[in-house]
């Protein structure tokens, strides 16, 4: 009994410590750096939002992050899924902010919130509910008390649940850093004074909450104390903040870009994104953010712009599916443990800068300590440099930045790449969708008890309120019998101008044609022949918005749908405004008032079983099958390239908006040399923009999968299939003189020279093995991944080495070296070692006989 209450009171001591030690966590800044706990810290940081991938997701992909030489996670708050009505609040499953939030703490992370609520993003009207557009008196991002009043309770109210759960840094917790507002700065000036106003009130109602940690704004070159101002960008080398005491924080360095609709994919090359980090650094900055680490899914209907694709891969270090993407995952792991090498002496000192010829500089920190860092940088985007620095000579790649940890060896090259490079493929999934139904949305039949009849067009969103992407126009013109077209003449044109951002024309319950505009021109005109007849006809325009913009000033105040004017041309009378007539409205569609996409509500109608030949260009067609879950563990995707434009739910859940529109756009190659800007770069010309979409495991079941799919225009359901991304090929290509921080980090006196030396490292994913060896060569081999070639060098060893040693192996490691090849292939020349091997399930591995000589 004693010793219980013994045990009991130190117990009690024991938490009552800990928890004064988490209230005396604290988290500063000053002009070198953000202060934890009294420590100066080089952060790295990537961008993971939490809506855009699924909770049993998150911890891999945090701790991927980690293991990626991450200290932070940012993420947004999206006020719109949090608060869908006023006052009612969600965060469960894709939502649960707190539950993401401790699993980063888990990880052993920190977190840098950005609460905006103004978030941009690419998602659905910037973060914004839409039900804020209704307040009355609001102007959104302006000095406006309904908007203030509205954005206030918002962040109060994520604050406060971020106090009670204990979370903040100065109470314990992960989150280290907050946001307030996001990028208004270019915003401001169209709003004068009030903007100013509004960016002070904002500040300084944030700071007053008292959160513990600093806050930050981006883009806000006259944030007020204590605010830090951050820089966006491709670049941000020119950036320093505002005042001389506070840190260069990068908040959103971008790792890709986006991609719409009707837009080529853009890729931007590891080896720039990696010299714009070491630029920055090298210039004094010490927090820098991936914006994207993992861009993961715009689910449903959150993909802003208008016309962003439901992927928001973003050509992230974590693909959409969260699988590492190689080599730019391990390139930037590498990048990130050189600068910590280098921490002690970049926040100790400011950089010495020395010229080391016309594009060439050194940035040298020397802290009191005697520590001593370098970056070794050639701006030259068309040729290398050989330059001397510490009385040695330095050959330095075009476009590239060298990092000496010690001033002497070098660690680290931007432009030269180590690791390996993986493709990824979209392979079978031999899960079959069993049994297909069909379900017409009969536009006949439209309910006219439900819709709204005015005269004259109105604005989408206005009726909608965004509850669906679909609103219907409705008017009726009747023909007289004597009209001339009746007799064999041209039938009429309809010419229909819209706002955006979609539009398909149906007469008398036909598709007479589609519209659409871009991301760039929202607005277009329609203008097609039409199919009239004597009597009275029904002309319906089905406008569809694709997401809602996210960016621009006063965008809540733009305009959607069929704004007019609507007019035929080719009548007797000459033309026929249909503009200022009685139009009926009715909001979305049939299938989304019966909710056929639930699993609970699909036996409501009576769907049609049979050929879908006969369905395979019929527009506005619901169809749902069944499937069982592939086994495995690889990410899944539904290949959607045989149809057209609509949605798809799976067990009742919106995997999002497909549209299979081909990407026009430049592909002739990339360079990683020179500035990056889209559209360099781009991929996927002549292709859909998007024609896989991502299904998430945990939606599904076992057995007995509810596939639905809205067609809006027409296509082919019976070629739509359940695939999985896996890594089917890795390669890798060193040279014998690639820097090594391995070998650098580690006193090995009494290690042979065999541990200094380079090596090939070839990794298959978990549960793959390496079945063949596709391309091996030890000498001057040429190419790339996919298309290595044998140089004049070549030791004829290659194969059986890379065989011996990789093939039944998850993963295989291969010294460069003449010794381990039997000889040298070709003395006094600089060698490399390039591979191409392939990955195959594990248990079809078997080992391959050597047969290339």
């Amino acid at each position: 009994m004693e010793t219980t209450s013994v045990s009991k009171l130190f117990l009690f001591f024991l938490v009552l410590s800990l928890g004064l030690q988490w209230i005396e966590c604290s988290v500063t800044y000053d002009r070198k750096a953000i202060i934890i706990n009294g420590q100066r810290r080089i952060l790295f940081s990537g961008s993971i939002h939490y809506p855009r991938s699924t909770p049993e997701m998150w911890g891999d992909l945090i701790q991927k992050a980690k293991e990626g030489g991450l200290d932070v996670i940012q993420t947004y708050v999206f006020w719109n899924v949090h608060e869908p009505s006023p006052g009612n609040y969600n965060f469960e499953g894709r939502y649960d902010l707190v539950r993401f939030i401790k699993t980063v703490q888990k990880a052993g992370l920190y977190v840098h919130l950005r609460i905006g609520p103004y978030i941009c993003g690419e998602w659905n009207f910037g973060g914004f509910p839409v039900w804020l557009k209704y307040v009355p008196g609001i102007s959104f991002r302006t000095d406006n008390e309904p908007f203030k009043m509205a954005m206030q309770g918002f962040t109060q109210k994520i604050v406060q649940m971020m106090k009670s759960e204990r979370l903040f840094e100065s109470q314990g917790g992960p989150i280290i850093l907050s946001q307030i507002e996001n990028e208004y700065g270019p915003e401001s000036k169209a709003f004068g004074s009030a903007g100013y106003s509004y960016m002070t009130w904002a500040a300084n109602m944030a700071v007053k909450l008292g959160t513990g940690v600093p806050w930050v704004m981006c883009k806000q070159d006259d944030a007020p104390d204590p605010v830090i101002n951050a820089c966006n960008g491709f670049y941000c080398d020119a950036f320093s903040p505002n005042k001389p005491y506070k840190p260069a924080m990068w908040t959103e360095a971008w790792s890709g870009w986006f991609t719409e609709f009707g837009g080529t994919v853009h890729q931007r090359p590891v080896q720039d994104l990696a010299l714009a980090v070491a630029r920055f650094i090298q210039k004094g900055g010490s927090f820098v953010n991936y914006y994207m680490y993992h861009g993961g899914t715009n689910f449903g209907r959150t993909a802003g712009g208008p016309f962003i694709t439901t992927s928001y891969d973003y050509d992230a270090p974590i693909d959409e599916y969260g699988l590492i993407r190689q080599p730019k995952y391990g390139h930037l792991k590498e990048l990130h443990r050189t600068i910590k090498l280098c921490e002690r002496a970049i926040v100790s000192a400011d950089p010495t800068v020395i010229s080391l010829g016309s594009y060439q500089q050194a940035h040298v920190f020397s802290s009191r300590s005697g520590g001593c860092a370098a970056f070794l940088a050639n701006y030259n985007p068309n040729s290398a440099a050989r330059v001397m620095f510490n009385n040695m000579h330095y050959n330095l790649p075009p476009w590239s930045i060298s990092i000496l940890p010690d001033c002497r060896n070098v660690v680290f090259n931007t432009a030269k790449i180590g690791v390996q490079t993986s493709q990824m493929q979209m392979l079978p999934s031999n899960s079959k969708l069993l049994a297909w139904e069909t379900y017409d949305e009969d536009i006949s039949s439209l309910d006219d008890n439900s819709m709204i009849t005015t005269v004259g067009l109105l604005e989408q969103i206005n009726v909608t309120r965004d509850n669906s992407d679909y609103l219907w126009y409705i008017t009726s013109v009747e023909i007289s019998s004597s009209e001339s077209f009746l007799r064999g003449g041209q039938n009429p044109t309809l010419i229909v101008q819209s706002a955006g951002h979609a539009l398909h024309v149906y007469v008398n319950g036909q598709l007479s044609g589609s519209a659409s505009g871009t991301r760039e021109k929202r607005r277009f005109t329609f203008i097609g022949k039409v199919n009239l007849r004597a009597g009275i006809n029904r002309i319906a325009l089905l406008s569809i918005a694709v997401g809602l913009p996210n960016i621009g000033t006063h965008y809540e105040m733009w305009s959607t749908g069929v704004l007019g004017p609507v007019v035929l041309h080719g009548l007797d009378e000459g033309k026929r405004d249909l503009t200022w007539q009685k139009w009926s409205y009715q909001v979305g569609l049939k299938g989304e008032a019966m909710d056929l996409v639930s699993p609970n509500r699909i036996s409501n109608v009576d769907w049609i079983r049979g050929s879908l030949a006969v369905q395979k260009q019929q527009p506005l067609t619901w169809y749902k099958a069944y499937f069982n879950a592939p086994e495995g563990d690889e990410p899944l995707a539904l290949d959607m390239g045989s149809m057209g434009k609509g949605q798809v739910w799976i067990n009742g859940q919106s995997i999002g908006r497909y549209w299979t529109i081909h990407a026009s756009g430049d592909c002739n190659g990339c360079s990683y040399t020179g500035t990056f800007r889209p559209p360099k770069c781009q991929t996927g010309c002549g292709q859909p923009t998007q024609r896989w979409y991502h299904v998430p495991r945990s939606w599904l079941k076992p057995t007995q999968n509810l596939l639905v799919v809205f067609e809006e225009i027409g296509g082919d359901a019976s070629r739509i299939s359940l695939v999985k991304r896996s890594v089917t090929t890795i390669c890798a290509d060193v040279s014998e003189w690639h820097p090594n921080i391995k070998s650098w980090q580690i006193e090995s006196y009494d290690r042979t020279e065999e541990f200094h030396r380079p090596k090939v490292h070839l990794h298959c994913a978990p549960g793959q093995s390496i079945s063949a060896i596709k391309f091996a060569s030890f000498g001057t081999p040429l190419g790339t991944c996919g298309s290595f070639q044998r140089g004049t060098c070549h030791a004829p060893t290659s194969y059986s080495i890379l065989d011996k040693m990789c093939i039944g192996q998850e993963r295989c490691a291969v010294t460069i070296s003449n010794s381990n090849f039997g000889a040298d292939p070709c003395p006094n020349v600089l060698k490399r070692l390039s591979v191409e091997a392939v990955c195959s399930p594990t248990a079809t591995t078997t080992a391959q006989p050597n047969s290339r000589g």
